[in-house]
């Protein structure tokens, strides 16, 4: 009896042990799994952050060089959607800011530091010239000037606005005309003509909107100004 009692005690061990051995071997096979997804999600994560493209202020392609200010401007869409102006990842103007109109929408900043320093907007088909003219007139030396039109910035642009803007570096602005989309960043007090322009021509035979020619738009690195 004694014998019998002792072999089932070591059957009932042996059980025992192989059930935990059991147990121990299939828990660890599920935890290296665990691990194992883990780390595999880990890894896929990092690559993925890794192989995402960088963002630049303004959502420009590429960085501007150390004593550049990045900027990116669109025109207005026909009537409907107003023009949009960003320097240094601020935007200036915007139809969301609610601080853009019809004619010629101006935002200055300082050539030094890229602060804003006004935002305004003339209307250049049912307004007058000459707070525009007056407007141009003050804007001191080193200021960086970028215009951009909604709608109509042309119909009561006078030859002296024209000349007056030429004056910041534009080209295109003498042949601006009804309903033209166009672009333009220079500055007061600038020697050269700016590389930073783009002008549509409205034109029933290639407009994209009746009456209107597509969005323009521009980005592109202005150099700090100097002392």
């Amino acid at each position: 009896m004694r014998v019998a009692g002792a072999a089932k005690l070591v059957v009932a061990v042996a059980v025992f042990l192989l059930t935990f051995y059991v147990i121990s071997q299939v828990f660890e096979i599920k935890m290296d799994a665990s691990l194992g997804n883990l780390f595999a999600r880990s890894a896929l994560d990092s690559a993925s952050r890794s192989t995402k493209p960088p963002r630049y202020k303004c959502g420009i392609s590429k960085a501007c060089p150390e004593k550049h200010f990045a900027f990116k401007m669109a025109s207005g869409a026909a009537n409907v959607v107003g023009p949009k102006i960003c320097l240094e990842d601020n935007v200036l103007m915007s139809g969301v800011k609610n601080n853009v109109g019809r004619g010629i929408n101006v935002a200055l900043a300082n050539g030094k530091t890229g602060e804003v320093l006004d935002t305004k907007y003339f209307d250049m088909w049912g307004g007058d010239v000459a707070p525009f003219i007056e407007f141009l007139k003050a804007i001191p030396d080193g200021t960086i000037v970028l215009m951009a039109t909604y709608d109509d910035g042309a119909t009561k642009l006078s030859e002296e606005a024209r000349r007056l803007i030429a004056e910041l570096g534009s080209t295109s602005i003498t042949s601006l005309g009804f309903r033209d989309n166009w672009v333009f960043c220079g500055g007061k007090g600038i020697k050269t003509k700016s590389p930073f322009e783009q002008h549509i021509k409205n034109n029933k035979d290639t407009n994209k909107y009746e009456g209107w020619p597509e969005v323009v738009e521009m980005e592109g690195c202005i150099p700090q100004k100097q002392d």
